[in-house]
């Protein structure tokens, strides 16, 4: 077996004229993540199929122009909160904050000018069983409207076993929400739309949205619904349903709430199979919920890397906190302040169905 490396090549410059780097990592198995430190975003990831070749299974761009005017967020670190706060403010202490508002009314996935559109301090490292990129960014306080300075890390490992995983790590200096995860697109068989893929979310419960894809109020079962995906099902087995949550969504864009051993437990949250080309990914998680959005608003305008990104094209599974809990008291807290530190560690594992 050969061992894990890294490379660095060039990215394109950012419209400041700083330049951006992209990074190949490389496991023993032949599997290679490709990574920029403009917003973390992963631009490709070759995975094997049941016969050992090699696809790039995730949605994104050739170089940084797209990126910077990019509305998909592909691939890309979402800070300082993944998901929306709706009306684009919270109060957090007995003081109003009001957020960049770049989402109809709210606020989404830490606003225009969020951490997917910074360049970030990078370091790299390879052992014997991982290659890896340590990307560093500080936020200063005010971005975006949110208080705090906030120093963030974030450590993205390929691992031999065909894992890719991403520990988060953040420090601020006043009381401030913090929601980080990462928005890649999947498509387990590189090509088509993701509608025959087969999901499994291990979740009791979603919260149902009103418009705006605000919450409104507590989870609900799945029990019932097209949301329950407890068993396996085709995402495009009842996406087009008559039913008001998936009108709502346009399909799928709900936050789930998975079933825990006990809090903070790095669990699988969702699985995915493509049945044609035998891919199997798994998302791991730390956080109380998963997003799982259907590419509903990509289309045929959207292209990148040779490719067309139609219609639900692209999966995404976010593992987060639920939207707007910074005007939420009963759901569970994204609030860190002095003295204490954010962690949260993520994963995409990647295998052959059996």
């Amino acid at each position: 077996m050969s061992q894990p490396t890294i490379t660095e090549s060039p990215f394109g410059q950012l419209p400041d004229g700083r330049a951006a780097t992209l990074y190949t990592l490389t496991n023993a198995n032949g599997m290679v993540a490709r990574i920029s430190d403009l917003g973390g975003v992963i631009t490709e990831l070759h995975v094997p199929d049941r016969d050992g070749v090699l696809a790039d299974v995730c949605l994104g761009y050739d170089d940084v122009a797209p990126y910077m005017g990019d509305s998909n967020y592909f691939g890309a670190l979402i800070g300082r909160y993944g998901n929306r706060i709706a009306n684009a403010s919270f109060t957090l202490d007995g003081e109003i904050h009001n957020l960049d508002l770049n989402d109809g009314a709210n606020h989404l996935h830490g606003g225009a000018e969020g951490f997917h559109r910074k360049l970030w301090e990078a370091e790299t490292f390879a052992t014997p069983k991982s290659a890896g990129l340590i990307l560093s960014y500080v936020s200063p306080d005010g971005e975006q409207g949110y208080p705090g300075n906030l120093e963030v890390t974030a450590i993205y490992e390929l691992r031999n076993d065909n894992e890719l995983r991403i520990a988060f790590h953040a420090i601020t200096d006043k009381a401030t929400p913090v929601n980080l995860t990462n928005h890649a697109y999947f498509n387990l068989a590189g090509a088509g739309d993701i509608l025959g893929h087969e999901l499994t979310v291990n979740a009791d419960a979603y919260t149902p949205v009103g418009a705006g894809l605000i919450p409104l109020g507590a989870p609900q079962p799945v029990a019932g619904t097209p949301f329950d995906f407890r068993a396996p099902h085709a995402i495009g087995a009842r996406i087009d349903q008559e039913d008001e949550q998936l009108r709502l969504g346009s399909g799928y864009d709900h936050n789930f709430v998975l079933n825990k051993s006990q809090p903070g437990a790095l669990e699988v949250a969702a699985r995915v199979v493509d049945p044609v080309s035998g891919r199997v990914l798994e998302v791991l998680s730390q956080e109380p919920g998963v997003q799982f959005y259907s590419g509903n608003f990509l289309n045929d305008q959207t292209t990148g890397k040779g490719r067309i990104y139609g219609h639900r094209s692209g999966f995404c599974l976010e593992p987060q906190h639920y939207p707007d809990s910074p005007n939420r008291p009963g759901f569970p807290s994204t609030i860190l302040r002095p003295g204490e530190e954010y962690t949260s560690v993520m994963a995409y594992r990647f295998s052959i169905a059996q």
